[in-house]
């Protein structure tokens, strides 16, 4: 292809970051180029795309403009600049080997849920990909999980190791093909393969019939399946019998598993599926959706026991699908499978065969392994819609690593997140990159995902943090590494003030708000344990200007896994030393001498910290209510009072708030009139109902006080209080019809796992500012 000739020849030099790479934009640019009769090259940079073109004026124009309207549809653009060069007259236009630049970075790909083309040719008898469990192209496939270096090159993925076939360099090296510069790929000839082995034999099938996989599911075995990310174990989820094994081996009593079913259809059988939920659940990420449960199908009730939800999804590569059955031809063999991380509860997902192998002996009867590596360990994500939009509650797989526009220059810096469902966040340029999910910083092999984590994104996003942040929590895992890793400047930021920061950043927000921070634990500045906050912040400071009214935390952490414990300390502060009423069901199934115990650490305030906790109040009357008593998970006793309570209920019951800098919030009207309802019976969905609509209705009142006594009007509402859709959506409601300007989150959790957002933000704004 040579460049037409033109008394108009010009040359421009195109520079294009964003996520750009591992996109498909090279062969895009490139046959864009052709099409136009332009010469010149396209590259890879340590910093996104490198382009020249040159030919007439009007056709370097078209492609200038067509590259900034129709880019490929993986790609993210977040910046192109554009200058003219002297024209040199190449003969054609090419794709040249990329180059690495000192200190530069490129946005990197998150993993793609295998396109629509690639299901053809995975289903076609007559393509040579026909049932391969790893077949994707440019516009899907391995990204983030494989890639350990920029520029995203296949010498710097796990695809390094197979050399590809005489027709897959075809594919790779033709400009017409899709699979042209796809990095991964690679088909049954040339590229990974599946093995199948039994726990405690030495027999390892290579290439195994999918036909004897799915034989053993049906059985009711327990398969840990090595996936894009990591392992998962699998089982047949209306098979009651392997789901509570599987349980009894994982250690996870009641939380709940995800699902995998082959398409919506199925997933219609046992679940609701709103017009966004089916968006959600059928785009390129692929996430595990938390969806209506239907009452009657023949999923177990063991997958999630005592909760009216599911989490689902959809396969995500062609390994999944011929978990079901060969081809779409075929009826699937299962209406859905259990697919939980293959770990053990708590800890991170296993990525390799061996680890597998060593770690999951004990819970997988069988593992069907493969010869790919995961460099990069990725659990999978979890949504949920909400006023028609997805709201992340567990950002990972298929968002990470998306970094997040803060919409001005940043400095370098490294957050720690919290404790729990922890992230780490890397700030530079104008961009913050948040890790994808690690979990509890609690043992040895989380805290080593963390490191692990860490080093890798400085590495691919070449970030050296000049400051780390961490949270005020003395005694948070992640505090103690942030302070002892040799970064000299180390930034504390409370808690909630971090949740709130966090909303701002996302919401590109920068001057005060209204901060409505919920959620169960949080290291106050005065040393109690807040978490029932309305304050007033900015990304430089915060002020407290309301809370829950404090009550003790009998036995710390003992009250968070014994919602009962909570229940006695409310009752105590509303009746005082007076016996409590005779119909509080819930006190005659606890023995009474751990009652005496837990009643004298109240009334005496031994080992009670005191807590504004409104995770600890939702506790409080999800235990009041007979509703939970004891937890094994965190937030279980929340949402099961969230699926009891009734729809329609507008009533709600009385509190007050009592003057003062900040005002407290006495919900002991409240506590005394759901006792009240509690004697003659009232059905337990109601009372659930008035206290989410009381609860909203605080926020509401707090709200318009701050609003009348600081002239805000912005209110933005984080926390993991905030993963409840009762009290969101009453909450949202009041506010808004009361003419407030509310924020939330979408992109970002508003639980924990936003925390590092948050705390990277502030820390900037305290080194803008010098402090």
């Amino acid at each position: 292809m040579v460049a037409q000739p033109s008394s108009q020849l010009t040359r421009k030099r195109i520079t294009v970051r964003g996520v750009v790479q591992g996109v498909g934009f090279r062969p895009y640019a490139y046959n864009l180029a052709h099409s136009l009769h332009l010469s010149g090259y396209i590259l890879n940079t340590s910093a996104g795309l490198l382009i020249e073109v040159e030919g007439a004026d009007s056709a370097v124009e078209q492609f200038q403009d067509t590259l900034r309207r129709q880019p490929p549809s993986l790609s993210q653009i977040a910046e192109i600049a554009i200058s003219e060069v002297v024209p040199r007259g190449d003969s054609a236009f090419t794709i040249q080997e990329s180059i690495a630049t000192n200190g530069e970075f490129a946005m990197v790909s998150s993993d793609v849920g295998t396109c629509a083309d690639c299901w053809r040719d995975f289903s076609d008898p007559g393509n040579r990909r026909y049932g391969y469990a790893f077949t994707n192209c440019t516009n899907c496939g391995p990204r983030y999980s494989i890639v350990n270096d920029i520029p995203y090159d296949r010498r710097s993925t796990t695809m390094a190791a197979f050399q590809m076939c005489a027709r897959c360099q075809e594919e790779y090296e033709d400009p017409a093909d899709r699979r042209f510069h796809a990095q991964p790929n690679a088909c049954p000839a040339c590229g990974p393969r599946l093995a199948l082995s039994k726990v405690g034999e030495l027999t390892v099938r290579i290439k195994p019939p999918m036909a004897e996989v799915r034989k053993l599911l049906r059985e009711g075995q327990i398969l840990a399946v090595k996936g894009l990310g990591g392992f998962l174990l699998a089982c047949d989820a209306e098979n009651d019998a392997a789901v509570r094994r599987l349980r009894e081996r994982k250690r996870r009593s009641e939380k709940p598993f995800a699902l995998m079913a082959r398409d919506v259809t199925a997933i219609k059988q046992f679940c609701r599926v709103s017009e966004a939920d089916g968006v959600a659940l059928t785009s390129s990420r692929r996430p595990i959706v938390v969806l209506p449960r239907n009452p009657g199908s023949n999923i177990t009730w063991a997958v999630a026991p005592g909760n009216k939800t599911l989490g689902v999804m959809l396969p995500y590569t062609p390994l999944h699908y011929l978990l079901f059955s060969d081809s779409p031809d075929q009826p699937a063999e299962f209406t859905a499978l259990v697919m939980t991380s293959g770990n053990l509860s708590e800890e991170p997902i296993v990525i390799s065969n061996e680890e597998a192998l060593h770690r999951l002996r004990d819970v997988a009867d069988w593992f069907l392994t493969h010869n790919r590596d995961i460099y990069m360990r990725v659990d999978d994500s979890v949504i949920r819609t909400f006023a028609c939009q997805e709201r992340v509650l567990r950002r990972s797989r298929g968002y990470v690593p998306q970094a997040i526009d803060l919409g001005k220059p940043v400095r370098q810096v490294l957050a720690c997140g919290a404790e729990l469902k922890n992230t780490l966040c890397l700030t530079k340029d104008h961009y913050a990159i948040l890790s994808q999910h690690i979990g509890d910083l609690e043992n040895y092999e989380t805290l080593m995902f963390f490191q692990e984590t860490l080093g890798n994104l400085k590495k691919l996003f070449r970030v050296t943090p000049e400051a780390v942040a961490y949270d005020l929590h003395p005694r948070y895992m992640s505090s103690r590494i942030a302070l002892e890793l040799p970064i000299e400047r180390k930034i504390c930021v409370q808690h909630h003030h971090a949740h709130i920061a966090s909303c701002m950043a996302e919401n590109h927000l920068h001057e005060k708000v209204i901060g409505v921070a919920f959620d169960g634990t949080g290291y106050g500045s005065d040393g109690k344990i807040w978490g029932g906050e309305f304050l007033v912040a900015d990304f430089a400071g915060f002020v407290r200007r309301a809370h829950l009214r404090y009550v003790p935390l009998p036995g710390g952490d003992a009250a968070v896994r014994q919602p009962w414990r909570m229940a006695l300390s409310y009752l105590r502060d509303c009746f005082g030393p007076d016996p409590f009423p005779e119909a509080l069901s819930f006190l005659h199934n606890i023995p009474d001498k751990q009652i005496s115990v837990v009643d004298a650490m109240v009334m005496r305030g031994i080992n009670s910290v005191q807590t504004s906790s409104c995770g600890r109040l939702f506790d409080a009357v999800a235990s009041l209510t007979g509703i939970q008593r004891d937890v094994t998970f965190e937030g279980q006793a929340a949402i099961a009072l969230e699926m009891a309570a009734t729809e329609g209920i507008a009533e709600q019951y009385p509190f007050a708030i009592n003057d003062g800098e900040p005002a407290q919030i006495d919900v002991r009207p409240m506590i005394r009139n759901i006792v009240e309802d509690l004697l003659p019976s009232r059905p337990v969905g109601e009372i659930a109902a008035r206290f989410h609509n009381t609860i909203a209705q605080i926020i509401l009142d707090v709200s318009s006080r701050i609003r009348k006594s600081d002239g805000l009007n912005r209110v933005c509402l984080s926390g993991g209080t905030f993963q409840n859709h009762y009290l969101l959506g009453r909450a949202l409601d009041g506010l808004q019809e009361n003419g407030f300007e509310v924020f939330i989150h979408a992109a970002v959790p508003p639980n924990d796992g936003g925390i590092s957002l948050g705390q990277a933000v502030i820390a900037n704004e305290v080194l803008q500012n010098g402090d």
